[in-house]
């Protein structure tokens, strides 16, 4: 669905062939927010061809590359376009972590061993933050607000993880990751922001 969805959108924008799409998913980072297999952009390109939601408007053919096929929505695929769109922002999902599952264990693991390995983590989400922020600053002159409201969730999104991580890791460093009954928030809850 979320290929379909953004396909559609972005030939919304005007008429595209599958690799300029491919591109411009890359260039908009929406690798980074979404799981978007690549591999799949050519088959929902062709899938949303058969069932009439793209169409052809032009092959570009040349003697070294393979031929070319500029695709336009249609107004079958405007509807489609739509209808995912509007699902999407009805769909509520939980939040899923890769470390959601080991988190409950990792009092066991050797902390000499697990140190190194949350450090790495922490560098790479510093990374993902100064990422979400360059892209923002790189284009917030040049694209719709809504997408600025995309990039400013996912620079948040990643201030959020970089933050949990270090806590993390603080608290691995202390050796209090068996502890119970010192709760992380103070009883009233998180303090929410002024």
């Amino acid at each position: 669905m979320s290929m379909k969805l953004a396909i559609l959108g972005l030939l919304l924008e005007g008429d595209h062939h599958p690799y300029e799409i491919r591109i411009k998913m890359k260039d908009r980072g929406m690798d980074q927010y979404t799981k978007l297999q690549m591999g799949s952009l050519y088959y929902a390109v062709d899938r949303l061809a058969e069932d009439g939601y793209i169409e052809a408007v032009e092959t570009i053919q040349s003697d070294s590359r393979p031929d070319k096929t500029i695709y336009r929505i249609t107004d079958a695929g405007r509807k489609l376009f739509e209808q995912l769109l509007l699902k999407k922002f009805r769909d509520i999902e939980p939040v899923h972590h890769p470390l959601y599952i080991a988190l409950p264990f990792s009092r066991h693991a050797d902390p000499a061993v697990l140190a190194p390995i949350l450090q790495s983590r922490i560098r790479e989400a510093e990374h993902r933050v100064n990422q979400a922020y360059q892209l923002y600053v790189e284009h917030q002159h040049i694209v719709p607000r809504s997408t600025q409201h995309l990039m400013i969730g996912m620079y948040e999104h990643a201030k959020t993880d970089l933050n949990w991580l270090k806590r993390l890791n603080e608290d691995l460093v202390q050796g209090k990751l068996g502890m119970i009954g010192e709760p992380l928030f103070p009883e009233d809850g998180p303090e929410e922001e002024q």
